[in-house]
């Protein structure tokens, strides 16, 4: 751990967004731990000033003795309040991504690589949670974090504190890791049909309707026979759609940027997450076309994450 300069060492950011980020494990020691009194502290120290002056007032010997015992518990409190972290490893996790609106989790891992057990610790973000170490053991929680807009959010400081023993001190640890997730749009309301599917043949406008290969949705139309009614989208608010097919070859279709319509860059970005979703649980094999990319037609979970994040870095 590289020395900092008297300068950074009393900057306030240290005292409350912590060190710069890093990528690797960080112990919690004296230059990382902070201390100052609680609430209950503060009183603890006026009733210790109030029984000083009573026995100085009234040259009692007893009660100069209590003023001396709570004094001396009042500063071995800080002793224990310092104890309480010191020597605590953290390291960052794995991230859960999300979409816009919904909280990106941040995986954070606590070592308590010492025989003696930590109690009362506590670890925030936007939300705190308070748990006890074992002695010589590896704990693991996920932090979440709002999401407000589509992009990549980092995790912010990371604050591990402690009130232990008696809630005279707080001795808190700022900490920043490297940690990024990336925040896809937000899926636009299921009001617009997935766009027509289309064959290997179509771009040869050789492909004909069938009753053989499904290859996408389509607004209802009358005529449409019943049992292509796609039931599952009724049954969610998205309309009335119809099952449309190919005679030769099974659908895949095509989500385009520049022909999705909307106001602006969030609104066709949303529409495009909706119809992702839909496409891949309806089953077909989709592509994704961006001004900047092409992303082939495919299915399944790992191609949908490609695609999402995408719409994220867009």
């Amino acid at each position: 751990m590289t020395a900092l300069p008297l300068k950074q060492r009393f900057q306030l950011s240290r005292f409350v967004l912590g060190e710069k980020a890093q990528a690797g494990e960080i112990t919690l020691n004296q230059r990382r731990i902070f201390i100052l009194p609680t609430q209950r502290g503060l009183n603890f120290v006026v009733l210790i000033g109030l029984l000083l002056l009573i026995a100085f007032v009234y040259n009692n010997n007893l009660a100069y003795l209590l003023g001396f015992l709570l004094a001396s518990v009042f500063f071995i409190a800080i002793l224990h309040s310092y104890r309480s972290l010191a020597g605590l490893t953290v390291r960052a996790g794995q991230t859960t991504d999300a979409f816009a609106g919904e909280s990106a989790g941040f995986e954070i891992r606590l070592t308590n690589p010492t025989p003696v057990a930590r109690s009362l610790v506590s670890i925030s973000l936007e939300n705190t949670e308070t748990l006890a170490l074992a002695a010589d053991s590896i704990t693991a929680l996920t932090l979440y974090k709002k999401a407000t807009q589509r992009g990549v959010l980092t995790a912010g400081t990371i604050t591990i504190a402690s009130t232990y023993p008696l809630g005279l001190f707080r001795a808190w640890s700022p900490l920043r890791f490297d940690m990024k997730a990336l925040i896809y749009p937000k899926p636009a309301p299921a009001s617009s049909p997935i766009p027509e599917a289309y064959g290997e043949q179509t771009y040869r406008g050789q492909l004909k309707k069938g009753v053989d290969d499904f290859y996408g949705l389509n607004a209802y139309q009358p005529g449409d026979a019943i049992r292509h009614i796609h039931w599952k989208a009724f049954a969610k608010g998205q309309g009335l759609l119809s099952k449309q097919y190919g005679s030769e070859h099974s659908g895949e279709i095509w989500l385009d940027y520049q022909q999705t319509a909307g106001h602006n860059l969030e609104e066709r970005l949303s529409q495009l997450c909706r119809w992702l979703l839909d496409a891949e649980q309806t089953g077909l094999h989709y592509g994704l076309k961006l001004p900047s990319l092409t992303l082939e037609p495919g299915h399944g979970q790992a191609h949908l994450t490609t695609c999402l994040a995408e719409l994220a870095r867009f």
